[in-house]
């Protein structure tokens, strides 16, 4: 009987090393090899459905090809997370306040110098009750409370915390669990401090590295260096044994600065991870020079090398290799988040109605005949929801385009404009080149064959230079 032709079953994508090899990599079967020309050839033969036996006289290229699913596999489901029908979301973030205790260079919210705005209770309560409904509804067992927005949420403390109280009542009346967390710019009294480590699950810390690096924009409104205080809630939160994560901003002048800022952060403090981004040159950093640049892709490389030292990764966000998704973040995923007047945002960046891309973001606001719910403009939320990367054509042949998934809409929207087509940001080479890194990490990990994280099917048999 004649065996059958050998039957390409995967997205690859060929990509160019030094020395002549090539990584082959086929994101939706979480696999990839290192390989050669004749290679490269062979999968091209096969796609074109042209199997050139001679090339493969043993059929040692097949069958590796088959254990990577890459050959001869069902057909693969690319990622599909769109939303239908009106939202439900049992999460909200809460962006409690404009104002703010530091003035940082890069800002993108120019926290501090815009018209105050403080929610009141009464908006934080009708945003709790409406997920603590839904959550009941769908039988979903937990509620997530966020503190986030443009401002420093510690600055409206009262609100904070009285608001954290009432999710805790409702969610408990409800026999619901509740899991909240705030992000910081760790401008913390003591009293502060512990509230929040004996009340909340987590924190996002913004911190720049070392005092020399933390003090270059990271200021107090008199233009004092914020870093004393900001590392003594570091070390407050490691004695209280708080869960928090660091997020680090590098703009052109501190990137010289990172890898020296990961070694101070990883050997003197506890933190479960550190995230670090170039800045995004919008608001106090709109006329700056970019940070999305070779140099910050170098500085990266060598912070990755310091922080393993310690055993620690480092992590950015347009490059997460195992992960694989059409939407970057829940901006397209009807992420539920509450200006001060209760409006309806979706996105983190767009935090107020100075805004000026406000109008993509913004597809809600309070019920106002007398209902406790929300209005959706559904109009607005089905652009929102068709962001997945499926559907730009700039990314089809972009091999990071799983992972990283488009990357963040609120950037590609300030630099492409609603209306145009998306052809890509500053940052897309640092994505693909971020996630090159992961792939050939994920092979070493693997033995230095290849790597495929599917189960049962493993890559136990090496057949040397000739794939």
């Amino acid at each position: 009987m004649k065996e059958k032709t050998p039957r390409l079953s995967a997205e690859v994508f060929i990509i160019p090393l030094k020395g002549r090899k090539y990584l082959i990599y086929a994101p939706l079967r979480k696999a990839a090899f290192v390989g050669n020309g004749a290679t490269v050839n062979f999968l091209a033969d096969l796609k074109d459905g042209c199997y050139r036996a001679e090339a493969d006289p043993g059929g040692e290229i097949v069958e590796f090809l088959r254990r990577l699913e890459i050959v001869d596999a069902g057909e693969e489901t690319p990622p599909n997370y769109d939303r239908e029908g009106e939202p439900c979301p049992t999460a909200v973030s809460l962006f409690l306040t404009t104002a703010c205790n530091l003035r940082c260079t890069y800002c993108y919210a120019s926290a501090g110098d815009t018209v105050r705005e403080s929610m009141s209770m009464d908006v934080a309560r009708r945003g709790i009750d409406f997920v603590v409904a839904n959550a009941v509804r769908q039988k979903s067992p937990a509620v997530e409370l966020n503190y986030h927005g443009g401002g420093e949420p510690t600055v409206n403390w009262r609100t904070l915390t009285c608001s954290f109280n009432h999710a805790r009542r409702r969610t408990q009346d409800a026999g619901l669990d509740l899991h909240a967390s705030t992000a910081t710019n760790g401008m913390l009294t003591d009293r502060q401090i512990d509230w929040i480590t004996a009340h909340l699950q987590g924190a996002s810390l913004s911190c720049d590295g070392m005092p020399e690096a933390q003090d270059r924009h990271r200021v107090r409104p008199s233009g004092r260096g914020s870093s004393a205080r900001v590392m003594h809630t570091l070390r407050r939160f490691d004695e209280a044994g708080f869960s928090y994560g660091i997020r680090m901003t590098a703009t052109a002048e501190l990137i010289p600065f990172m890898a020296d800022s990961v070694d101070y952060i990883f050997s003197s403090f506890r933190t479960g991870s550190l995230q670090i981004e170039p800045a995004y040159q919008i608001g106090r950093y709109a006329d700056q020079p970019s940070a999305e640049t070779e140099a910050f892709l170098s500085a990266y490389r060598e912070a990755q090398r310091r922080a393993a030292k310690y055993g620690k990764q480092i992590t950015y966000s347009g490059a997460r290799v195992g992960t694989l998704t059409n939407h970057f973040c829940a901006a397209s995923q009807d992420s539920f988040a509450l200006l001060p007047d209760g409006t309806v945002s979706s996105c983190f960046e767009a935090c107020s109605h100075s805004n000026p891309h406000a109008h993509v973001f913004f597809y809600g606001r309070p019920d106002e005949d007398g209902g406790r719910g929300y209005r959706f403009d559904m109009e607005r939320l089905g652009l929102l929801r068709r962001q997945g990367v499926q559907r730009r054509e700039h990314c089809s042949e972009c091999f990071a385009k799983w992972t990283c998934a488009g990357d963040c809409f609120h950037k590609a929207v300030v630099i492409n404009g609603r209306a145009a087509e998306f052809s890509g940001t500053g940052r897309c080479h640092i994505n693909r080149e971020l996630t090159k890194d992961q792939i050939l990490q994920r092979i070493a990990e693997a033995g230095g064959i290849c790597w495929h994280e599917l189960p049962d099917h493993l890559c136990e048999q090496a057949y040397g230079d000739e794939r």
